[in-house]
């Protein structure tokens, strides 16, 4: 394989891929209130409203990397982000609480799709020794949503145009699913055949580290919104302009450095940012706090999935590869689904910071597991 990386078939994938993640990242701040001010429910909703996704996502994340080994990954680009625009622009047709965690499953199953085929086919446009790399620049498309999404959905929603919100999501993912249309196969070396397992055996180690370290961002999607809003009388999009903004520089400028430093060691010191930033959020309630603790925590999420992702893929070939990508990214979905879950329990009894102080316990033991399991 050519040692070259930024190719023309690679900006097509991380063009769709911006698209797609921009339609979700809209929703971010503007379900929690949604689920609170129009369906009139509470902050254990609000958790459950947000994970529902995550288990659609969960449910299919391993038969979508089946999929990807057997079929291709291009299918699961199209048809992912296809199921994604047809649920999100229903989500307010009924209005109901029900309604929304229903169609948040069907999302999540989208999402199951999309990303497993994305990922993997950007691993299989790369040179092995540039895999870090390459994860990093694909993950500019995730974060570049990230960073204009939930600004773009503060705006549209303005005090209630939720429905505008939801239709202009789901045409953001019918514009990825059209990009996606445009992309190309990578011919594969099939030496072996793939492996049976529903779980692949070489992602369960790095993705239950990835569970616990991404919990802090679980907290911080659901509850920050609401925190910003009531506690400090605050917008949340700038913020999550801040947050993305500050990964995208990161993941650029330091594109190579889960290849330099490989995947533990850059995963270690990922985590070790993770649970202090967060932990200045939930202990420092003032707006500075919030804006420090949300630097810290972007520079531990900016490394956090390429190194671990690196981990993973550590020795695994054309046959598996998206196997180990579908098994490895549900322990993210099953993070945010029961992060999201566990977090509104706890602010239901302590309140929008208990959120960030589960999320920082949670990476310490992420950090925990991962050297213990380096011994």
């Amino acid at each position: 394989m050519s040692t070259r990386l930024l190719t023309p078939r690679f900006f097509v994938v991380v063009s769709s891929g911006f698209c797609y993640f921009l339609a979700l990242a809209m929703l971010t701040p503007v379900l929690p209130h949604y689920v609170e001010d129009s369906l009139g429910a509470g902050s254990v909703a609000v958790g459950v409203a947000v994970g529902a996704f995550a288990v659609g996502a969960i449910a299919l994340r391993t038969y979508a990397g089946r999929v990807g080994d057997r079929i291709g990954r291009r299918v699961l680009i199209i048809g992912g982000a296809l199921i994604v625009a047809a649920s999100t622009v229903v989500y307010g047709v009924v209005h109901a609480l029900w309604w929304l965690i229903l169609m948040r499953v069907v999302t999540g199953f989208g999402e199951a799709g999309f990303f497993v085929g994305a990922a993997t086919m950007i691993t299989d446009l790369s040179p092995v020794e540039r895999r870090g790399e390459a994860v990093s620049y694909w993950s500019v498309a995730v974060y570049g949503g990230l960073s204009f999404g939930p600004a773009l959905g503060e705006y549209l929603r303005g005090t209630s145009r939720y429905e505008l919100t939801f239709v202009v999501s789901a045409s953001l993912a019918l514009a990825a699913a059209l990009v996606g249309l445009f992309t190309v196969e990578v011919p594969r070396e099939i030496t072996e055949p793939p492996s049976k397992h529903l779980l692949h055996r070489a992602a369960i180690k790095p993705g239950s580290v990835l569970f616990l370290g991404l919990i802090p961002l679980a907290g911080f999607s659901a509850f920050m919104p609401l925190y910003a809003t009531h506690q400090l009388h605050i917008d949340s999009g700038p913020i999550f302009l801040l947050y993305g903004i500050l990964i995208l520089m990161v993941r650029i400028v330091g594109a190579r450095v889960p290849d330099r430093l490989g995947g533990r060691d850059a995963g270690a010191v990922a985590l070790a940012l993770a649970a202090l930033g967060i932990g200045i959020v939930a202990a420092w309630p003032t707006v500075l706090g919030l804006v420090v603790g949300t630097v810290v925590l972007a520079a531990g999420m900016s490394l956090m999935y390429p190194a671990l992702l690196l981990l993973a893929l550590v020795g695994i070939g054309d046959a598996d590869r998206a196997a180990v990508v579908g098994t490895f990214s549900s322990f993210f979905d099953a993070s945010q689904g029961v992060g999201a879950f566990v977090c509104g329990a706890v602010v239901a009894v302590s309140g929008n910071r208990g959120a960030f102080t589960t999320g920082a316990v949670s990476a310490v033991l992420g950090l925990i597991l991962l050297r213990a399991r380096s011994s």
